[in-house]
């Protein structure tokens, strides 16, 4: 089960997903924000649905897959998170997170076009288990229930132009934050329905040809211990989401593999959270 949003821009509709069935969720909720998580939405749909309340919506499948939640107050991002990942930057291993962060208005759907910017040379892929905060955490203890936190997990990609990143000025937020450089989606999974976020696999092809695929487990950081560090420097709120970082693969890391193009095709997975798949055109 899980959490979708379905419709054009602006005018997506909250879905609860059963299956290959989808329901309407606008008789409890007008949009899958950080209010609906931080109200005991996930609960709060799972009984409607469970008493038979929430209608099928019809012809759920012909419509466009958006965001699974709406644009959040933030997007924070740990860098370097994989040691294979860190290496093949040819980085030194972090011993704390690397933190950056990213324009929430580079969510797009899960199927949406990314947009190659104008004057880009090195627009790079990265597939990361996406983390969203379901409740206010500030100064998380180590014996604080992390998973109290986490609405849920879902798939991102946190599109990169490596030359704005890099080599622009020396901080990373130009080169994450260009139109369209977060997809997301399709589906926000609750936390409570993943067993081990510890030990999903994650995988990206551009063109058909595999680039990445590494495992959750080999996070240097892992979730519980991003969250808690997060919360030590800011407020993490309802809706937030967090990229947890990228295993090895990406165009910047590889001789042989050229960075996207207009046309280019990006397909990526995580185990138990589904797939998505863009298009590159230019911006």
């Amino acid at each position: 089960m899980g959490f979708q949003r379905r419709g054009e821009p602006g005018a997506e509709i909250p879905v609860y997903t059963d299956g290959h069935r989808s329901f309407d969720l606008r008789g409890i909720t007008d949009d899958l924000t950080g209010g609906f998580w931080a109200s005991d939405g996930i609960a709060r749909a799972r009984a409607a649905h469970a008493a038979g309340e929430l209608p099928e919506l019809a012809g759920a499948d012909t419509l466009r897959l958006g965001a699974p939640i709406a644009t959040p107050g933030k997007i924070v991002c740990v860098g370097l998170n994989y040691t294979d990942h860190a290496a093949e930057s040819g980085l030194a291993v972090p011993t704390e997170p690397v933190v950056f962060m990213k324009d929430p208005f580079t969510i797009v759907g899960p199927y949406d076009d990314v947009l190659i910017p104008r004057r880009s040379v090195k627009t790079d892929w990265e597939v990361e288990l996406g983390i969203v905060i379901g409740r206010t955490a500030r100064y998380l203890e180590p014996e604080d229930d992390v998973d109290d936190v986490i609405a849920g997990y879902t798939v991102s990609h946190d599109v990169s132009e490596r030359e704005f990143q890099l080599e622009r000025g020396g901080q990373w937020d130009k080169g994450k934050s260009c139109e369209s450089f977060n997809p997301l989606g399709p589906t926000l999974v609750p936390a409570d329905e993943i067993d081990d976020p510890q030990n999903l696999g994650l995988r990206l092809w551009v063109n058909d040809i595999p680039r990445q695929d590494g495992n959750t487990r080999d996070m240097i950081f892992s979730v519980h211990h991003i969250v808690r560090y997060l919360s030590q420097f800011m407020v993490l709120r309802p809706g937030d989401l967090i990229n947890t970082g990228t295993p090895a693969g990406v165009a910047l890391g590889l001789a042989d593999a050229p960075y996207l193009r207009a046309g280019d095709v990006v397909r990526l997975e995580i185990d138990g959270l589904g797939g998505m798949q863009q298009r590159m055109v230019p911006a």
